[in-house]
């Protein structure tokens, strides 16, 4: 399921990036690799906050969207 149909508060551990070959190293640039766990902490819009580690990072709903929790 993508990360955007997560619950508020819900801990996910990523299973697929998906998305060009640039979105998917930005991706795991930032911390979303296969086997991360990240915590929802809010969501407002369609946009989703979530705790990657020890960082809080936004995404809009089309870039929560390639991510498979």
């Amino acid at each position: 399921m993508p990360l955007s149909m997560c619950a508020i508060g819900e801990q996910c551990t990523v299973k697929k990036v998906g998305g060009t070959a640039e979105v998917r190293q930005r991706l795991n640039e930032i911390g979303f690799n296969v086997g991360t766990p990240i915590t929802v902490v809010s969501t407002t819009n369609g946009n989703i906050i979530v705790q990657v580690k020890e960082s809080r990072i936004a995404l809009d709903r089309a870039m929560a969207n390639r991510i498979m929790v």
